[in-house]
Parts: structure tokens; C-alpha cells; sequence
């Protein structure tokens, strides 16, 4: 490769050292097997990818009330502890390093996935427009309920469980989804949270259960170990907020008072435009004393720009490594990449998850 760039240089990400900067951000899969348990196959997927700087998980949630989409992998569970203990064991053999993401959706999920088929929760009892994936097709979001402010401390020591468990399943840290229009986003943002208490109205309020569960992680695991990702302008799942600079620098300022290791920051609308709406992500960047990892529409090029700029400490790829388990090597060489099988994105078995080719494959059979 003739363009110089950081992106193949380690960075000291706590007290982890990652071979590159180069981040394998968190792909829902919808794979787990009965009881939510991550798959045989997520053993092979991500001892696969363990090439990357860091891996993080497909989100994981931290309830059953926390699920919003079939088969997706829960960290709740003695069985699911068990089941994430074998991927990392494999990466960790592999040479890798492993955060899991681990979320809760709130309203962005369906009745038949929730606790004796209650309405799914949120801060406020607003319906998304929208889609879930249940039974192998996309339906309609279920009407919520809005939180008991009783229920909140429940939430919330839901994510300190998640995380004592994630240590125990011999992760080398966590990432809070922040991100996205699920919950802790619906709570931040106005378009989402119409509520009257101590959870709602200003700023301080809204953010409060986002910096509250990233204590508790923090607390657990230690701020060294816990990243969080956010997103401030994507309108995925429904949400808005009608001013969200002030809104995320003031988040921003309380994770970094936290020292959590890194924001991970999806800049412009999740797997869409860049420029879908103004906001200065340099203003976090320097509010923020740890790593910012930056995510959303990145090319071997613009991360060699951002790295150069200094605009990022390193950049999440996430597409790319669906289908091409071998990122790096190939980004290094300037080698064509894989492309990927959308239809296989969400549920099914190997195929489009664990058999997608490497450089040497495609190589030998080209000869």
C-alpha cells in the first residue's frame, strides 16, 4: 500500500494494546439458538475477524425485556454466559481482543419477544414507526408502555448484571449502546422522552439514565474496560432531538468525567448520509480525554484522512467485515474486497456468516 496511513499502527486502548485501529463495530446477526445462546457458528464468525484491532459484539441484551429482534443473543443467562465463553476463548486463542455491546431496546420490539407478551417499555408511551424482525420478517413495532420511575433503578441494575456476567464470559470489556434510538437514546432525546419527573424535560434529565447506567458499568467493570456508543443525529428507530449539540457535549462532558475508555460516535444517520444533519463532532472529540472511535460509511481513505487529521483514534468498519473476515490483511495489501450477501445479513446458518473467503482462498483459486 502506497498511501501512508495510522490505521495499521497499534494505539493503547486502556490497558489493552491493539495491533491497529481498526475496529469491527457491533453487525446484529439474529444467530443465537434456543434460550438466546450464542451459536456454535459466533465461535467460528468471530474467531474469523479476531484480525482487527478490537471486535465488538452484536448488541447483547441485558433482559429478555431488553430483546427487540428474534435471535439475538442475551447476556442474562448462566446458559448465554456460557455460550459467550467459548467465542471469546476462540478469539482470545486467535490472538484477539473482545468488547461486548450490550443493549436494551425499550420500544423498538415486538410483543411476542417480551416478558408474558407485555407492550415493550420506553420513557414515554410514544410508538415508533417502524419495523422489528420476528419470525423471519419485518413487522410492525408493538405499541409501549412508559417506565414506572420505580422500574428505573431495575433497568439499570439489569446493565450492571449484564456487565459482572460479560466479565465472567472472559470479555475484555463493554460497550453500552447508547446509540440508535434504543432505550437510553429514547430516554436522551426530546422527540422520544415527554416525561414530567426527574427523568425528563431538561438536558441534566433526559441524560441522566445513559450517565447513570454508565456508572454502574464503569463501577463493575472499570472505566478502563467500558466504551459507550452514541449517536447523536440518527434518526434510526423514530428518534430526534430538536437541539443535539448541547444535548451530547453535555453527555459527552459526564463520560468523560466517568474516564470511560472510549465513545464509539456514529457520525450522521446510521448506515446512511454523513451529512444528514449539522453537528460539530469535533466538540466531543475534545471534550473527551479517552479514545473516540469513530463509525459510519468509512473507506480504507476517509480513515486514513480522519487518522491523519487527528479527528478519530480509530475507525469502525462494519459492513466490510461481514463478509470479509480478513479486513485488515486486505485493506493492507490494496486487495478487492468481498461483497457482501445482504440477504444473509439477519438469521439463517453459514451461509453469509462464517463462509465468506479469505485473501489466500481467492488467490489459490484464481491460479
Amino acid at each position: 500500500m502506497t498511501t501512508p496511513t495510522k490505521l495499521f499502527e497499534p494505539f493503547r486502548l486502556g490497558p489493552i494494546t491493539l495491533p491497529n485501529r481498526m475496529v469491527m463495530a457491533p453487525l446484529t446477526r439474529n444467530r443465537a439458538v434456543e434460550g438466546m445462546v450464542p451459536s456454535p457458528l459466533a465461535i467460528e464468525y468471530y474467531g474469523q475477524r479476531a484480525s482487527a484491532g478490537l471486535l465488538i459484539t452484536e448488541a447483547s441484551q441485558v433482559s429478555q425485556q431488553g430483546q427487540g429482534y428474534q435471535d439475538t443473543p442475551g447476556i442474562y443467562s448462566r446458559e448465554q454466559v456460557a455460550g459467550w465463553r467459548k467465542v471469546t476463548d476462540r478469539v482470545h486463542e486467535c490472538g484477539g481482543r473482545i468488547f461486548i455491546q450490550i443493549w436494551h431496546v425499550g420500544r423498538i420490539s415486538h410483543i411476542s419477544l417480551q416478558p408474558g407478551h407485555g407492550a415493550p417499555v420506553a420513557p414515554s408511551a410514544i410508538r415508533a414507526k417502524g419495523k422489528t424482525f420476528v419470525g423471519g420478517t419485518f413487522i410492525d413495532i408493538s405499541e409501549p408502555r412508559a417506565l414506572a420511575l420505580e422500574e428505573i433503578p431495575g433497568i439499570i441494575e439489569s446493565f450492571k448484571r449484564g456487565t459482572a456476567n460479560a466479565l465472567e464470559a472472559g470479555f475484555d470489556g463493554v460497550e453500552i449502546h447508547g446509540a440508535n434510538g434504543y432505550l437510553l437514546d429514547q430516554f436522551a432525546k426530546d422527540g422520544t422522552n415527554k416525561r414530567l419527573d426527574g427523568y425528563g424535560g431538561s438536558i441534566e434529565n433526559r441524560a441522566r439514565l445513559m450517565l447513570e447506567v454508565a456508572k454502574v458499568v464503569a463501577a463493575e467493570a472499570g472505566p478502563e474496560r467500558t466504551g459507550i456508543r452514541i449517536s447523536p443525529v440518527t434518526p434510526a428507530n423514530d428518534v430526534s432531538d430538536s437541539n443535539p449539540q448541547p444535548l451530547f457535549d453535555h453527555i459527552v462532558d459526564h463520560l468523560n468525567a466517568l474516564k470511560l475508555v472510549y465513545i464509539h460516535v456514529i457520525e450522521g444517520a446510521t448506515g446512511g448520509p454523513r451529512d444528514i444533519a449539522p453537528f460539530d463532532y469535533a466538540s466531543l472529540r475534545k471534550r473527551f480525554k479517552g479514545a473516540y472511535i469513530a463509525n459510519n460509511g468509512y473507506d480504507f481513505e476517509l480513515a486514513t484522512k480522519m487518522l491523519a487529521a487527528g479527528a478519530a483514534d480509530l475507525i469502525a468498519f462494519g459492513k466490510p467485515f461481514i463478509s470479509n473476515p480478513d479486513l485488515v490483511e486486505r485493506l493492507k495489501r490494496g486487495a478487492p474486497l468481498n461483497p457482501p450477501d445482504k440477504a444473509t445479513f439477519y438469521g439463517g446458518g453459514a451461509r453469509g456468516y462464517t463462509d465468506y473467503p479469505v485473501l489466500g482462498e481467492v488467490l489459490d483459486a484464481a491460479q
